[in-house]
């Protein structure tokens, strides 16, 4: 008895009580959780740019991120699918049912995560070369990363599970105690002893087991219904199925928003390596904004799971309505504070007054706006947490994707000779347009999906 009130300290109640205060329990050790991570990754930018001898090591790891989320976010997209359905398994007491939740997608990011890494290993210099990457540390820092793959993926697909139950506060405290590890891990083999790209790539992967081991240790060591064990491992068709229904066009949908960065970063590689540097510190601290609102696109996802599994339907419409309030106080506190601060935080990264200046055209059409973002991910989120994951796909596919790849081509026109970086304004624009149109498109299929599953409960009661 005493084992089981020690496990429940740990979650988060999604369907009775004050849902507003319980959304913010929920979501500020999320949101802790993608900032330590980003204060992480972070690191890796700031100890190769100011103690690696490489001059490019700073674009050189920066530039690879849009290729590693267009390779990865398919797959990762199907943890959405995870946290759906053990949130309803949850919901409604469903032991045997969550059982075959935790087990079918251990083993199911296992088996990708090996694929995936195996793939992008032997493909990484094959896929830098068509974004016209000219750095040959990118390759080196890629490899390296694919081979923490099945890592990363498992301890996603088993934090997925945990978001699912309404524990966020065990996934902080175990990406703390990995994350401190990578930051050691990166003194010790750049400036100890003198690595540059490959030093930071090998300290993220250890991290990554480390975080992996810990988590997986938590769950073989529950008496909860999430408890894992090596002899239960095996996948169950109706729960691959229904992971794939939520999980697939969530991961498709985050893939081909990477493809449209990655045109855009073809496009900014194009200007050079200065210009890639001072796009790779500007990313960095641009997602510092986008995890802090992405909290709340999961937290609208488990909560709106949870309440419809137990057929609460006037929770349903609560929940979106706090989750973006509070992503358009997230959204307005970091942006807006990220804008004033740009120059400031961009010299943690490099003292270049040119890369500075890149770095900075870029916060202006991003940090001021990213609220717009945020409540576009939300709406979607909640559709998701509905059960309908095919609709917000193809609506992001058509107002972000679409938009953009339109956008380079027609408008910004990457075979323009440009010869000033600020040029790179026409290209920037393209993501708070997007954002918007999505937007729009996202809250009319909220309304109608959402007055299906009403009327449905309605007729169950």
């Amino acid at each position: 008895m005493t084992n089981t009130i020690k496990q429940k300290r740990y979650e988060v109640e999604m369907i009775n009580g004050n849902m507003f205060k319980n959304m913010i329990k929920y979501c500020i050790p999320l949101m802790l959780t993608g900032i330590l991570q980003l204060f992480y990754n972070a690191a890796d930018l700031i100890v190769v740019s100011n103690f690696s001898e490489d001059p490019n090591a700073l674009g050189a790891v920066g530039s690879t991120g849009s290729l590693t989320a267009l390779v990865v976010n398919l797959f990762m997209g199907l943890s959405v699918g995870t946290n759906v359905l053990a949130a309803r398994r949850y919901a409604v007491k469903d032991e045997e049912g969550m059982k075959r939740v935790v087990h079918t997608s251990i083993l199911l990011s296992l088996i990708i995560g090996v694929v995936v890494g195996i793939f992008g290993f032997i493909s990484a210099k094959w896929l830098l070369d068509l974004m016209s990457n000219p750095l040959p540390k990118s390759v080196v820092y890629i490899r390296i990363y694919f081979i923490g793959l099945p890592f990363m993926l498992l301890y996603n697909f088993t934090s997925a599970i945990l978001r699912g139950i309404g524990d966020t506060k065990r996934p902080l405290f175990f990406l703390g105690i990995s994350g401190l590890i990578n930051v050691v891990l990166n003194i010790f083999f750049v400036i100890v002893c003198g690595m540059s790209v490959e030093g930071v790539a090998i300290a993220t992967v250890i991290s990554q087991v480390v975080s992996c081991i810990m988590i997986m240790y938590c769950l073989i060591k529950t008496k909860e219904s999430y408890h894992f064990s090596f002899k239960d491992l095996k996948i169950h068709r109706k729960e691959l199925f229904y992971m794939l229904k939520i999980g697939l066009p969530a991961g498709i949908q985050s893939s081909l928003f990477s493809i449209s960065n990655v045109l855009i970063q073809s496009s900014i590689n194009k200007f050079g390596g200065a210009v890639m540097n001072g796009n790779s510190a500007a990313n960095s601290l641009d997602g510092f904004v986008y995890t802090s609102m992405n909290s709340v696109y999961h937290a609208s996802i488990a909560f709106t799971s949870q309440n419809v599994a137990a057929k609460k339907k006037d929770n349903i419409t609560k929940v979106l309505l706090y989750a973006l309030l509070l992503v358009f106080i997230i959204g307005i506190i970091f942006g807006g504070g990220f804008f004033l601060l740009g120059k400031p935080l961009l010299k943690i990264y490099t003292t270049d007054p040119f890369e500075i200046s890149v770095g900075y055209l870029k916060m202006t059409y991003l940090c001021l706006p990213y609220f717009l973002f945020g409540m576009m991910d939300v709406v979607s989120g909640s559709i998701r947490g509905m059960g309908n994951s095919l609709v917000p796909m193809i609506t992001s596919i058509i107002g972000v994707c679409l938009i953009r790849v339109l956008w380079i081509y027609f408008i910004f026109n990457p075979n323009t000779n440009f010869t000033n970086y600020k040029d790179l304004s026409l290209l920037f624009i393209s993501y708070p347009i997007s954002w918007i149109a999505t937007l729009i498109a996202h809250l009319i299929t909220y309304i109608i999906v959402s007055k299906k599953i009403k009327q449905k409960m309605c007729k169950v009661n």
